[in-house]
């Protein structure tokens, strides 16, 4: 593979896969874009999301929305028309469901949520323009077997893989079942939203189809040196929540999660908003970019409603 970034990105800030070696850059962008005003968000909110590059939420959706939102994920699971399509990524040793991508194109109760301004006024707040939908899923953590998701930061993926330029985007993760310290929860090393860490090989062609299993990865992981000074400075971070809580955090955050070898599963909704100001171009270390399902390039602005989430 080349040891230059693509064309029309030899001054990219954030080198990635076509290094030698992973050695940490300090994020050389904001974290909270334009002045924080125009939110939900208070002053201090803002400052801790500055801070720790993430916020939590005890309650984002209700009861109700997230009765709906699993009767939904039931309809969809038994959707015979998505099995065995790449929407759908299977876990690596069974039949088990590990994601389903696109889920706000696929269903009107997911597209209104994720739509909807108690979500994407959020975003817009932080990231300081209109916001558009990059990416939409449900992953996923089956009882006795949910496998793990290692170490790593979206934007490095989204960077090389996709041609994100800036780390001008942010996810939400929303409990749709009781998240738990032994099934599996999300993990953030506080800080790290502010260190890019590079990883180290090169990008397959089609790599996205075995990125999404999470085993035997040649490149997108995370330096385990990198990670281990981060978290020995910052300490780790785990979050559990009843369903309907929710974090919301950088896409820079290095993130991770355990395998469930519980007898409670975890499933968790997950849509990633986008600057509109920060379209996809060129990837900077991939031979083409991903596919429409993992990395949205049409810049459709989220309207603003005011509607809550679920539409009403």
């Amino acid at each position: 593979m080349s040891s230059s970034p693509a064309p029309g990105t030899a001054h990219d800030p954030y080198p990635t896969r076509y290094v030698t070696e992973s050695v940490p850059v300090e994020r050389s962008h904001p974290v909270v874009w334009g002045d924080g005003t125009d939110g939900p968000l208070d002053a201090g909110r803002l400052a801790a999301y500055e801070r720790d590059g993430f916020l939590s939420f005890d309650a984002l959706l209700s009861e109700e929305q997230v009765a709906r939102c699993r009767a939904e994920i039931g309809r969809m699971t038994a959707d015979s028309s998505l099995r065995g399509t790449e929407r759908m990524v299977m876990e690596p040793d069974s039949d088990g469901i590990r994601s389903l991508f696109e889920v706000h194109e696929l269903s009107e109760v997911f597209g209104a949520v994720i739509r909807s301004d108690p979500l994407a006024s959020l975003a817009r707040q932080i990231l300081g323009s209109e916001v558009y939908v990059h990416q939409s899923r449900v992953n996923y953590k089956a009882a006795f077997g949910g496998s793990p998701f290692g170490w790593h930061s979206d934007f490095e993926t989204w960077h090389s893989e996709d041609g994100m330029p800036a780390p001008r985007a942010l996810s939400l993760s929303i409990a749709l079942t009781k998240n738990m310290p032994f099934n599996g929860p999300l993990m953030i090393i506080p800080g790290s939203h502010r260190t890019f860490v590079p990883s180290v090989g090169e990008t397959p062609a089609d790599y996205h189809k075995l990125s999404l299993l999470g085993k035997n990865l040649p490149a997108g992981s995370a330096d385990r040196a990198g990670v281990t000074a981060l978290a020995e400075r910052h300490g780790i971070r785990q979050f559990t929540g009843a369903p309907g809580s929710a974090v919301m955090f950088d896409c820079n955050c290095l993130h991770a999660s355990s395998g469930n070898v519980s007898p409670f599963p975890r499933t968790n909704l997950f849509v990633v908003y986008n600057s509109v100001r920060n379209p996809l171009g060129v990837p900077y270390a991939a031979p083409r970019p991903r596919p429409r399902y993992l990395a949205n390039r049409d810049v459709i602005p989220v309207p603003r409603t005011d509607s809550g989430p679920g539409g009403r």
